[in-house]
């Protein structure tokens, strides 16, 4: 029998090297928020599964403007 991988309970530490302008992404969502590059970080990629997941079903991901106008938004 295979054993099962379970999820880590702790955290986890990555190295990663970023584009420029995820760089410049994070840089302004830390003025913009007060938030750490951590918090910025962990919150990007935990969106980006939820969006991720909701795709892989047939969802369509939208915005809706002030003036109710709807975008759809294409995540490449």
């Amino acid at each position: 029998m295979t054993p099962v991988k379970s999820r880590p309970q702790g955290n986890e530490r990555y190295s990663v090297t970023l584009v420029p302008p995820a760089v410049d992404a994070i840089s302004k969502l830390v003025d913009a928020t007060g938030l750490t590059k951590t918090d910025v970080i962990n919150r990007a990629v935990q969106i980006y599964a939820f969006l991720e997941e909701r795709m892989a079903k047939g969802n369509d991901v939208m915005l809706r403007s002030p003036s109710g106008d709807y975008e759809r938004v294409h995540i490449v």
